[in-house]
């Protein structure tokens, strides 16, 4: 343990009142983290006690004072505040809290400012968990220590005493997070920037701007990794303060670093460092993946490393994730996709027309779309769950259909249709789980459901 950075915020925090806003099992390691800096920490969610279960007790066992139910962000007192990524920082409560001289913060940002090892974050509208994942696969199998954190892994704040200057910490960061930072890691990705949470966001604007807080606080030295085929991204070269590399999978970037694919190979500054073939995700947008951890890793790893992991990671669990092969048949576990468009997505990675196993929950959300797509992408479709008929009538409804093209096959559960998959594939066949809908009438959630799959699909002979 580091204790002179544990004294050092012991100096800063210590018998400060913090007040946490959003209790959940997400902030119980914060919680726990400021207690032992000899914090007073009062915790605020707008859920009833009897939604939290058996959690509030835990809390006020420990010594936290609670404020819950629909108003509890109206009166906050606090010396710090820590808000969670999803409340919004202009909520009324806080800007009062703020007006009598708290001061607003979050436990990514006190992370950022006390971090004594490399930084590497990464943000974007889509790619940026596969992309955060891929460089800390990347710099683990160049031998480097890691720490993996922010939306993806274990929080990053209660192990800072555990890292030392030659780690590194590498970090997926929303919008929702980086909207009130004021610390900006040494290497920043943004993967692209497209149209998402403006339900949240007061709009694109804002948006744009609370991503782009990545690169903001940035100085000289630091490296900013950007989407040179997105636009949005694109521009904000012009806010960098280090070294731009661009990333590419359309066109040689004419800028002084870039990382694109030429004469298939992915290639770093003008150097080959892999056959774009040894790649084993999927999909152009894997591919994209693979340049932005590429050029955020510049100077940093062997391409050895690279091209050891590309070989070998089967992706992200539950996102197009490769589960197994067997007698030439590739079964993917895609069971995240839960609504149309993600379907459509995951069905865009493979050149092949696939076995796609789809239905689930009913969200009552339209299915028409998605039937031109299944028509054009999938050889054969198993149809399970309560939007089973909805998606079957997407399918026959499409001009582009005919019959048995695709073939249509009701199942009674995702057993059945792993083993009618089974019964189907043939050697060089993808088997795609993609439901295209929730989980919950049958599992507690996507994860649980992906893991059905894969046991099944790892049950087979």
């Amino acid at each position: 343990m580091n204790l002179s950075l544990h004294d050092t915020l012991k100096a800063r925090l210590g018998g400060k009142h913090c007040a946490v806003l959003g209790v959940g099992i997400s902030n119980t390691p914060l919680i726990d983290f400021l207690l032992d800096l000899g914090a007073a920490v009062s915790a605020y969610d707008q859920k009833t006690r009897d939604a939290l279960g058996d959690l509030p007790d835990k809390l006020e066992g420990k010594g936290v004072t609670l404020t819950l139910g629909s108003a509890a962000f109206d009166e906050i007192t606090a010396d710090v505040i820590f808000k969670s990524p999803g409340i919004r920082p202009d909520i009324p409560g806080i800007l009062r809290a703020v007006d009598k001289g708290a001061e607003l913060t979050s436990e990514m940002q006190l992370f950022f400012e006390y971090c004594p090892c490399h930084t590497i974050a990464i943000t974007g509208s889509d790619g940026k968990t596969t992309t955060t994942t891929l460089i800390s696969k990347i710099l683990e199998a160049d031998g480097k220590r890691v720490f993996l954190g922010g939306n993806i892994g274990a929080p990053l704040l209660p192990r800072i005493y555990d890292m030392t200057p030659d780690d590194y910490a590498v970090a997926e960061l929303s919008s929702f997070q980086l909207q009130v930072m004021t610390r900006s890691p040494e290497v920043a990705v943004i993967t692209n920037i497209t149209p998402n949470h403006l339900n949240w966001h007061t709009g694109m604007e804002e948006y744009t701007e609370a991503k782009a807080n990545i690169l903001r606080f940035q100085e000289n030295g630091t490296r900013a990794v950007l989407n040179y085929d997105n636009e949005i991204t694109r521009a904000l070269a012009t806010r960098v303060a280090g070294e731009v590399t661009f990333v590419s999978t359309a066109c040689k970037p004419d800028a002084p670093s870039a990382a694109y694919v030429e004469d298939g190979n992915v290639c770093l500054d003008g150097q080959p460092i892999m056959e774009r073939s040894a790649i084993l995700l999927p999909g152009r947008h894997n591919l994209e993946n693979y340049l932005s951890a590429t050029a955020a890793l510049k100077g940093l790893v062997a391409p050895a490393s690279i091209e050891k992991v590309a070989r070998t990671f089967g992706g992200v669990e539950h996102r197009c994730e490769l589960v197994r092969r067997l007698n030439g048949v590739r079964y993917y576990n895609s069971s995240i996709d839960s609504s149309p468009t993600r379907t459509m997505a995951a069905l865009s990675n493979f050149p092949e027309k696939v076995i796609a196993i789809c239905g689930g929950y009913d969200k009552h959300i339209p299915y028409e779309p998605l039937g031109t797509p299944l028509c054009r992408r999938a050889k054969v479709v198993l149809l399970t769950g309560a939007t089973a008929p909805q998606i079957k009538e997407a399918v026959m409804a499409s001009p582009a259909y005919a019959p048995g093209a695709p073939i249509l096959v009701d199942c009674t559960d995702l057993a059945d249709a792993v083993a009618k998959a089974h019964a189907i594939a043939k050697d060089g066949d993808v088997v795609l789980l993609s439901p295209a809908s929730a989980s919950f009438d049958s599992f507690k959630n996507f994860e649980e459901r992906g893991k059905f799959f894969k046991t099944k699909v790892n049950e087979l002979k």
